[in-house]
């Protein structure tokens, strides 16, 4: 065989071998960065500590007329919940919709992921909140992914209790609605942690 055609026929089998190695070893490599990325290590790939989101304060006016805009779907098989979920806290949003406390974790970000609902009024689509129990899912869906939370707890707070959107270490979700049912006294709170 001709020195050319050797070169040429082990530049194909090294090509080759590489494109095996992509396919073989492909599929684990995306497999590995998933977990990673769920995982609560509190790192990033490159072993950096991961930032935790800065919430913002709640709206100055709550019902400022805000584009509502739709950023995934949140589902509570144990009360039959599944709907739209939107970005922000204002009244014109949380009206239409439950709604995502904008600078708090995204959905299966690193920090704390706060979502607000009504209860009583206009959708009350939280209106069964008070009825999940420890273990119960949540799953909240984004262009990212689909995230299950696994409830972890619940308790009433009074609504100053801006503290329930704090971010801390971990991949959490708060929900949060008024408590009692029909009255703006008192805030039910549920809590939940990443699961997948």
């Amino acid at each position: 065989m001709k020195l050319w055609a050797r070169a040429a026929l082990g530049g194909v089998l090294v090509a080759a071998s590489i494109g095996v190695g992509v396919v073989v070893f492909g599929p684990q490599s995306t497999a590995a960065m998933a977990a990673q990325r769920l995982a609560p290590s509190g790192f990033d790939d490159l072993r950096n500590p991961l930032k935790l989101p800065v919430p913002t304060r709640s709206p100055s006016d709550p019902n400022a007329d805000v584009p509502v805009i739709a950023i995934g779907r949140i589902a509570i098989p144990r009360i039959g919940l599944d709907t739209t979920l939107y970005e922000g806290l204002w009244e014109t949003v949380i009206d239409v919709g439950p709604g995502h406390w904008p600078g708090t974790a995204d959905p299966g970000g690193w920090g704390n992921t706060v979502i607000a609902g009504h209860r009583v009024t206009y959708n009350h689509q939280f209106r069964d909140l008070g009825r999940l129990v420890s273990g119960d899912q949540i799953i909240v869906s984004t262009s990212d992914g689909a995230f299950t939370y696994s409830v972890t707890e619940s308790f009433v707070v009074d609504p100053s209790a801006t503290w329930i959107a704090d971010q801390q270490p971990g991949r959490t979700l708060t929900l949060f609605t008024c408590h009692p049912p029909g009255s703006e006294a008192f805030r039910l709170v549920i809590r939940g942690e990443l699961v997948s």
